[in-house]
């Protein structure tokens, strides 16, 4: 998959709601009401990455669950970031 230009990648991140770019990825934190809440969370995201064959940094601090997105093998951000970024936030609701 090819990497965006950064004028793409500007507008893909108007389509998403708390969203930034850092560096070469895009990153979100998370806040569930509970741990449970963010451990079901993170299993679901990773259900989604599997299906994606595209596996996010995560990272879990008690109800916080940051995720950071980049395609390694394109050497930045694709389309796959953000579908699976939109995906997450739709689980959230």
């Amino acid at each position: 998959m090819a990497k965006l230009t950064e004028a793409a990648i500007e507008e893909r991140l108007k389509g998403l709601s708390g969203w930034t770019k850092q560096g070469e990825m895009i990153t979100k934190t998370y806040k569930m009401a509970t741990f449970p809440a963010a451990i079901a969370f993170v299993t679901h995201v990773g259900f989604l990455a599997e299906a994606a064959a595209h596996h996010p940094d995560v990272d879990i601090r008690y109800n916080r669950v940051t995720l950071a997105l980049t395609t390694h093998d394109a050497g930045g951000l694709t389309e796959k970031d953000f579908d699976l970024a939109a995906k997450a936030d739709e689980i959230m609701g």
